[in-house]
């Protein structure tokens, strides 16, 4: 069997990072991966301002209950005169630091009257005023090339006056499912038949990964129907899923379809639990993965291994996303000849601690254990661990985004 970590690094590395790209409105930017490196095109701020409502002086005016007179009331957008000595200028959050000024007086700590200001308490030299370029600076790089944008970097961009990006394409994924015994949902069951929780569940975390397009399609237990629809999904998509039907039953007709259109299929038995079956194929330069036909199992491996490849294909900078460690709890302890990624819930101790909580069942048939978790926690093969012990965490809000 291969190794979880082998297994991964392989599957994150079958895919081509995108060398096409294309322009990307700021509006329609979110969730887009960056092609080109973002660079500043003015200083932020453009000028010195103010930081908070107040009064712009010289520090060494100030004295003991002298009264400043009003030079001018500068609002945000005017332009200020140059400060005179002895005397002050009204100043509000954001307005520009008039020449002259060296500091900034809160208005809490000023008392205004028809003469003047008179100063309460006497400040610190150069409070309150938000320097030239302290936040960004003409020409440094603000975004870097395969990050994924979020509204922060929306906010960011627009600060800076970006309108138009340069992208990567959006991908386009198909799935396939196979089998006679799975019915659409919404539809009424036969004996015999289940509902395709697979296809739906799959589409969920492609589109949570920012996947433009998902083509699913359902094809019958025949060799020719598998044949149609992974000839169809392959003209269409840039990387194909196949669910189940990849072993070597009678009815197990992917295998032999995708190397009659030319594939020849690496099957992998992963050193983990669950999802031990998965394979690797290529047809025409684009990757195809074989996932294991239980829910549970593929939603997993998809998780794992497969979003990091999805990340490759899409151009991001990083595959494989953080992983975090937290305290096992319960009373269950865990040992197996295989890696094992067991569902688990993620919450903070009073001392900040991460406490990981198994599900009570964790078969791989359990599909009322995928909502209830919000990560896979980590068991190493041939290892035993106790509650209390320390376990790696794949969260779902990182590996699943």
């Amino acid at each position: 069997m291969i190794e979880f970590d082998v297994a991964q690094q392989r599957l994150a590395q079958a895919g081509q990072i995108p060398t096409q790209t294309e322009s990307c409105e700021l509006a329609q930017a979110l969730g887009r991966i960056l092609a080109v490196d973002i660079q500043a095109q003015l200083d932020m701020p453009p000028a010195d301002n103010s930081a908070m409502d107040g009064y712009a002086l010289r520090l060494s005016d100030i004295a003991d209950g002298k009264v400043l007179p009003i030079q001018q009331r500068c609002y945000a957008g005017d332009i200020p005169q140059t400060l005179k000595e002895g005397m002050a200028i009204r100043i509000f959050t954001g307005s520009m630091l008039p020449p002259g000024a060296d500091t900034v007086v809160i208005q809490e700590n000023c008392q205004e009257n028809e003469q003047g200001v008179r100063i309460l308490e006497m400040p610190q030299a150069g409070v309150n005023i938000r320097r030239r370029g302290e936040d960004m600076r003409m020409g440094e790089v603000l975004i870097k090339t395969g990050t994924r944008l979020t509204a922060a970097h929306i906010a960011q961009m627009a600060a800076q006056g970006h309108a138009q990006l340069t992208v990567y394409p959006m991908l386009s994924v198909g799935i396939l499912t196979t089998g006679d015994e799975l019915t659409p949902a919404g539809q009424p069951l036969k004996e015999g038949q289940i509902y395709n929780s697979n296809a739906p569940m799959l589409r969920a975390q492609l589109q949570a990964l920012g996947v433009g397009t998902v083509h699913a399609v359902h094809a019958k237990d025949t060799l020719e129907a598998i044949q149609d629809a992974l000839k169809d999904l392959l003209q269409r998509c840039d990387l194909v899923l196949t669910v189940g039907g990849v072993s070597v039953g009678e009815k197990d007709f992917v295998k032999p379809a995708i190397e009659g259109i030319g594939g020849q299929l690496d099957l992998w038995k992963v050193r983990m639990k669950p999802g031990k079956p998965l394979a690797l194929a290529y047809i025409d330069d684009k990757p195809l993965v074989c996932l294991p036909g239980n829910p549970v199992s593929s939603y997993a491996v998809f998780s794992l291994m497969v979003s990091p490849l999805i990340r490759r294909l899409q151009g991001r900078h990083a595959s494989l996303p953080t992983v975090r460690y937290g305290i096992l709890q319960g009373g269950r302890h865990f040992e197996g000849d295989r890696e094992e990624f067991i569902r688990v819930q993620v919450d903070n101790d009073e001392q900040g601690r991460l406490l990981a909580r198994p599900f009570d069942n964790q078969g791989s048939g359990v599909i009322s254990s995928l909502p209830w978790a919000q990560a896979l926690a980590r068991i190493p093969a041939d290892t035993h661990v106790a509650p209390g012990d320390v376990v790696r965490l794949y969260e779902y809000s990182q590996w699943q985004a």
